[in-house]
């Protein structure tokens, strides 16, 4: 179990922000807003006993709660498909592996783009909805470390939004290595590791009602690169795509429920937000050759 306080969330929002304050980003009258700002939630009694328990879910069921409304609006899609877009299109057609295919995202744009396609997930409901979208691929239950798919058998491995959910890279990058070609292409994208840091962490509520987060693991960027050399694999690109600098939100006491949705709580202390969150990295994105 996790144990969440919006205080603390907001808290955590204004120190991030005074810290960046001591690279000289942010003024004294930043500084002493900050300082003011966080006094007024200290004495603020509507924040004082709203902490929740919350579950933490493993990947399996995570998915079977979330595979019901996760084709719905996603920000995350909007920020990975241009990048995988762009790699993917300037490559030759061939046999394509969407790895945690979820609901078959990706595996229908393959399919469009006219690849052989196999697609691999953990979650029996998401690949039930996936043999809907993309009825001429393949679909088979199975794990990322010990991938049902033969030696040798693929041109391109794509996954998306899958790997903070396993504690281990080595393996992962082993198996997709393994099931390549010679001098066939993998291209990852996921969230960045300073945002799971700040808990960007998928969320579901229970059927008891009670909130949950899918069991999340932060690899940091070195973690990857050296899964991927020894698994054989070499780095053609690696981009890690920032939060807008923009302007702060205007600040709202009306939130959406945040024990499901932790970060709609930025909007209390909007420019505590800004200052910490903006031009920090948010997705992670890798393409890498056998």
């Amino acid at each position: 179990m996790t144990y969440e306080h919006p205080l603390a969330y907001v808290l955590g929002l204004e120190g991030i922000a005074l810290m960046r304050s001591y690279t000289g980003e942010h003024d004294r009258a930043f500084v002493e807003a900050r300082l003011a700002e966080i006094r007024t939630f200290l004495d603020d009694d509507s924040l004082a006993d709203t902490a929740v328990e919350v579950a933490r879910v493993d990947t399996v069921e995570g998915y079977r709660i979330w595979a019901q409304t996760y084709d719905g609006p996603n920000t995350a899609f909007d920020l990975d498909e241009p990048f995988i877009r762009e790699i993917v299109d300037a490559l030759p057609v061939g046999d394509a592996l969407d790895a945690a295919c979820g609901t078959g995202r990706m595996a229908a744009y393959l399919a469009g783009r006219g690849h052989r396609v196999r697609g691999v997930d953990l979650s029996p409901d998401m690949l039930e909805r996936a043999r809907q979208r993309v009825p001429q691929a393949e679909f088979r239950l199975g794990d990322l470390s010990s991938l049902p798919v033969p030696d040798a058998s693929v041109d391109l491995v794509v996954c998306s939004l899958a790997l903070t959910h396993v504690p281990v890279l080595d393996p992962v990058l082993s198996e997709f290595a393994r099931v390549l070609r010679p001098g066939g292409h993998v291209v990852i994208a996921d969230i960045h590791p300073d945002g799971v840091a700040r808990g960007v962490v998928p969320s579901v509520r229970l059927p008891d009602g009670r909130p949950g987060r899918v069991a999340t693991y932060r690899h940091l960027v070195g973690d990857y690169a050296r899964a991927a050399l020894a698994a054989g694999l070499q780095v053609r690109r690696c981009e890690e795509l920032r939060h807008p600098a923009g302007e702060p939100r205007e600040r709202t006491d009306v939130l959406e429920p945040w024990d499901v949705w932790p970060w709609a709580l930025c909007d209390l202390a909007p420019e505590a937000a800004h200052a910490a969150i903006a031009g920090t990295p948010s997705m992670l994105f890798w393409h890498f050759q056998r």
